[in-house]
């Protein structure tokens, strides 16, 4: 799996966990729904995002 494929598989996996953990538990999760939102946003700008350069320094390939 690519660098590409698993940040999207990431970025999916936390908005939808947080929105359940916001219906669920508290509404302060959609906090941290609007940081992905936001980070996602500035990567499409700026062609950089830390969790791909998490992933790099893992060993995923690119």
């Amino acid at each position: 799996m690519t660098v590409e494929r698993m940040l999207r598989g990431i970025a999916g996996a936390f908005v939808l966990g947080t929105v359940i953990l916001a219906y669920t538990h508290s509404l302060y999760w959609l906090y941290f729904t609007g940081f992905v939102g936001a980070n996602l946003l500035q990567s499409a700008f700026t062609n950089w995002c830390p969790m791909m350069t998490l992933l790099e320094k893992l060993g995923v390939q690119h």
